[in-house]
């Protein structure tokens, strides 16, 4: 089970040292993963406690995509992240580094405990080690009783029973920084996701993706309902 693996590898990494540091969210993958950016590169982290709604990806810089296919509400929980920590500084603490090698951590935003605030809203399930984060279990069980977020459907099927149901027919992408590569892509039209064209704009520095500098790169791909009026990408 998940978190018995998470335990193996606290151990295995040799109950790897709390971090603390701050650093900016360049990118949300889904509603319990991000990239940021640091001095030495950039970091994929999967937020500690929580998980969310599956969300499928297309390849990054020429990689192949994660077929893992997209669940119900994986959309809500990612718009949900992005709203609480794209583009700001947040304070980040390490707890592990997972199978995929992306730090677990928790992170905070102005004060705002990111992971519990995604549950709060109903956009992650509790996923602790042997569910043992009684605040969690508590919140989670508030947002069922509302019901908020997810728990508006009438049986949400939780994440970890959805990756049996729909195992990934690829591999996923190592996430070390350096792994991250910049394709031959340049263009808005070129990406094949919104996740593709914010790697472009973060990662690999193509400014001119984000025409207006509002921080969204190729709005017809990553904010279609966005005002007319605003520039075309």
């Amino acid at each position: 089970m998940k978190w018995l693996l998470c335990g193996a590898l606290l151990v295995a990494s040799g109950m790897v040292q709390a971090e603390e540091f701050v650093a900016k969210v360049i990118a949300v993958l889904d509603g319990d993963t991000v990239l940021i950016r640091r001095a030495h590169g950039v970091l994929k982290i999967r937020l500690a406690d929580i998980d969310a709604p599956e969300v499928g990806h297309t390849g990054l810089g020429g990689q192949p995509p994660n077929s893992q296919t997209s669940q119900p509400f994986g959309a809500s929980s990612q718009r949900s992240l992005s709203d609480l920590v794209l583009g700001k500084q947040v304070s980040v603490v390490s707890q592990a580094t997972d199978q995929y090698g992306r730090m677990v951590a928790h992170l905070s935003v102005d004060g705002l405990d990111v992971n519990t605030e995604q549950i709060r809203r109903g956009m992650a399930w509790e996923y602790s080690f042997h569910h043992s984060n009684r605040e969690l279990i508590a919140l989670e069980s508030e947002a069922r009783q509302a019901p908020r977020g997810l728990w508006t459907m009438s049986s949400p099927t939780p994440p970890w029973e959805w990756r049996k149901r729909h195992p990934n027919t690829l591999p996923r992408a190592n996430a070390a920084s350096g792994d991250l590569s910049c394709g031959q892509k340049k263009h808005c039209s070129s990406m094949s996701s919104c996740e593709e064209a914010r790697h472009y704009l973060a990662v690999c520095g193509m400014k001119y993706l984000d025409a207006d500098s509002d921080g969204t790169p190729c709005e017809k791909l990553c904010a279609p309902h966005a005002r007319k009026d605003k520039p075309a990408k």
